[in-house]
């Protein structure tokens, strides 16, 4: 029998690299989740602020009859939301470079599994041919030694 211990790093480099794989898919995909929350946090902030807006306009209509203190409320309010919205903006942006250097680690994984996969065929390959080759030689010798019998006794 031939023995397979050379497979075995090339097995666990694959095992390891699919497991590598699932784990930076799972985080791919927990990435993806937070970025659509943050578009879903950004889009409420930009309905609120239009709505601040326009709450804004009817308070400086207000204003003309005294209200100048919800107009600084309201200003201070849309301050207040543009400044959460532009952390939000520069969060989502670091979320996207994360995802990116994910999206890449994770391509670069499923083509060393490939190429792992690839490999191991290769082996496996070469494995069939010598014992290919090993069962042509074991019928080539049973044949010599039959030969050599048959000649030294004259029976087979």
């Amino acid at each position: 029998w031939v023995k397979f211990t050379s497979l075995l790093p090339v097995v666990d480099s694959l095992s390891f690299h699919s497991l590598q794989a699932a784990r930076m898919a799972e985080e791919l995909r927990q990435e993806q989740d937070h970025s659509m929350h943050l578009e879903k946090i950004k889009k409420n902030h930009e309905v609120t602020i239009k709505d601040l807006q326009v709450k804004m306009e009817e308070a400086e209509q207000l204003a003309l009859k005294g209200g100048k203190r919800t107009i600084m409320k309201l200003e201070a309010r849309i301050k207040e939301l543009d400044n959460e919205l532009d952390s939000e903006q520069k969060r989502h942006v670091e979320t996207v470079k994360v995802l990116q250097r994910n999206e890449r680690r994770l391509k670069e994984l499923v083509f060393q599994t490939e190429e792992d996969h690839k490999n191991n065929q290769h082996m496996q390959e070469l494995v069939e041919k010598l014992q290919n080759k090993l069962k042509t030689y074991k019928r080539q010798i049973d044949e010599a030694v039959r030969t050599v019998i048959f000649r030294h006794t004259g029976s087979p």
